[in-house]
């Protein structure tokens, strides 16, 4: 265990004083492109801010738009059901010794098949909300890259991340592109419309 430690010590330390020797001996500077990103040795980054996307793309908040009233529907549709297996069970209690043993049984039958009804349609609209929010939110991140691979033609990003506040602790402003990915979307999204 004290050989692969000090081995392991060796080759990070051989690391370091490689890329030390590299970023001191290297001749190109870190230039400003035109976009102000700081381009190093032809490597360059952008990001954008994800919760400023999902509030301000109207493509997005269409989607989100879309599968809250879906999941409002569906959820009337439960409580519907809901309504209808409560108001069955607490007939059953209120009425059942009136019922002969064999109406109490075919009651008590119903309200097993309700439950078990409610219980498989709960789960069946679970999975189609699931289902179209997963497709929904593909579709909007679909949109972003597209317009992102047309964006960066012009741009030379080598990678173009989404930022999310719970994610990156810190962020220079100089690489936001936030302000042009929602301005050049809204305008595909509008002509689409």
């Amino acid at each position: 265990m004290k050989n692969f430690t000090l081995g392991l010590n060796i080759v990070l330390a051989i690391a370091v004083a490689v890329l030390f020797y590299l970023h001191f001996s290297s001749k190109k500077s870190a230039q400003t492109a035109s976009n102000n990103t700081t381009v190093a040795g032809g490597f360059s980054i952008a990001y954008f801010d994800m919760d400023s996307v999902q509030n301000q793309f109207e493509y997005f908040k269409d989607v989100r738009s879309t599968l809250n009233s879906k999941d409002q529907e569906l959820g009337k549709e439960l409580a519907q059901m809901e309504n209808n297996f409560r108001n069955k069970y607490q007939d059953l209690q209120k009425n059942g010794n009136s019922f002969s043993q064999a109406e109490l049984a075919n009651k008590q039958q119903e309200l097993v098949e309700m439950d078990k009804n409610l219980k498989s349609r709960k789960q069946v609209m679970d999975q189609e909300m699931q289902d179209e929010t997963v497709k929904k939110l593909q579709d909007v991140k679909k949109k972003i890259e597209d317009y992102l691979k047309d964006y960066n033609k012009g741009k030379g990003y080598s990678y173009i991340f989404a930022g999310s506040p719970d994610l990156i602790y810190y962020k220079d402003s100089v690489y936001n592109i936030t302000n042009d990915l929602l301005k050049g979307l809204n305008e595909l999204y509008k002509k689409k419309k």
